[in-house]
């Protein structure tokens, strides 16, 4: 009886040791993730998965990585963080995932943190730039994108460069919202450029046409949008519909997709951070992969900036993967990550260590032209 009862302890522990390896065979590696995948983020989070599809679909057709498919499962968890944490629960005890990769959201990046050290499995590329996710060291987190610390510095930073004076926010109340509020009054107060105005919008109810009267009041130059989706597009055509004409500037999880498909020539003079490179720069090898293999999926396929990014996200941890090796855990991938050299894609890098898992630090400003494209 004794005997039993200290082996059962045995196993338990050799379980929980080892509960972040799950989903590793030798034939497969699962992947899963809670995204917005409905609802006015819902198109844009559909193209970060579509790249990330079309990287993992290229690299099974060869045979993997060490002889491993990899497989990504997604589920929507409709920008709620309560069912962003119900989703990741299923992924990790019914999918039995290996590792939790591009999930979306800083309010539900947040959520399921406790889990992940419970668990003992790495989220790998979340899709969001909050400075308290990087912060707040967790050793199973690994960033890719910039922060919007980085991005709402180089915004101020330019304003202030090329003498605009009033500057104001909009912003929606929500998680996104409120971390993207943060830094752009931080990056305000280093530059000594205060905000004329700070106007937020209701999730629940939005209310555009208010919001437009209220930053009209503030006669801005520029007005800085922190939020995303059919948010950000129906704030801008509000404004426009008001007597005043400053300049938009928004963060990299702006679509100029769905710009473009909202505001038509509207979208003209719009400036986005980009936190990836140009499309348009076919001396980066990242994007020229990325190009030849969407064209060989879909000839009359249209380039996605947003689908770039997943695919970037795709790619790295590809690249991480290889480097762990074929005897794959959750240790020996942190590991290898923090105890290799610098990964590069042309002007895009990233690097990790023991102390920092914050990625890359890529970050350009872009206009939107004539045609619909960005210059940067």
């Amino acid at each position: 009886m004794k005997f039993r009862w200290i082996l059962s302890c045995m196993l338990l522990l050799g379980s929980a040791a080892h509960g972040g390896d799950q989903g590793v065979t030798p034939t497969e590696i699962r992947l899963g993730a809670s995204q917005v995948l409905s609802g006015p983020l819902g198109s844009q989070t559909i193209q970060y998965g579509e790249g990330a599809r079309l990287m993992f679909d290229s690299l099974n057709a060869t045979g993997g990585v060490h002889g491993r498919k990899i497989t990504f499962t997604s589920l929507d968890d409709g920008f709620d963080p309560k069912r962003a944490v119900e989703n990741t629960r299923k992924l990790l005890d019914d999918q039995k995932v290996f590792m939790l990769f591009n999930s979306t959201g800083t309010a539900q990046t947040a959520a399921v943190l406790p889990m992940l050290k419970e668990a003992k499995t790495v989220l790998f590329g979340p899709v969001t730039g909050a400075s308290g996710l990087r912060e707040n060291f967790n050793p199973y987190v690994f960033h890719v994108r910039a922060s919007y610390a980085i991005e709402a510095s180089h915004m101020l930073s330019q304003l202030k460069r090329i003498g605009v004076k009033r500057v104001a926010l909009f912003y929606q109340d929500d998680g996104l919202g409120r971390a993207l509020q943060a830094e752009v009054k931080k990056a305000s107060e280093a530059e000594g450029l205060p905000l004329v105005a700070e106007v937020k919008s209701d999730p629940a109810s939005p209310d555009m046409a208010a919001a437009a009267q209220a930053i009209a009041q503030a006669n801005p130059q520029a007005v800085i949008v922190g939020t995303a989706g059919m948010t950000f597009t129906n704030f801008v055509k509000a404004v426009q519909g008001t007597d005043v004409h400053p300049v938009f500037y928004g963060f990299s999880v702006a679509s100029l997709d769905l710009i473009k498909n909202q505001l038509k020539d509207k979208s003209r003079g719009i400036i986005l951070a980009q936190i990836m490179p140009s499309l348009r720069n076919t001396t980066i090898p990242v994007v020229v992969e990325y190009l030849n293999l969407l064209k060989a999926k879909s000839p009359k396929a249209v380039p996605s900036a947003s689908q770039f990014e997943g695919f970037v996200h795709a790619r790295l941890l590809v690249e991480g993967l290889r480097r762990t090796g074929r005897d794959l855990t959750t240790e020996s991938f942190i590991q290898a990550m923090e105890n290799g050299k610098e990964i590069a894609f042309g002007r895009f890098t990233a690097q990790y260590s023991a102390q920092s898992h914050n990625g890359s630090s890529y970050v350009e400003l872009a206009i939107i032209d004539s045609q619909g494209r960005l210059r940067y």
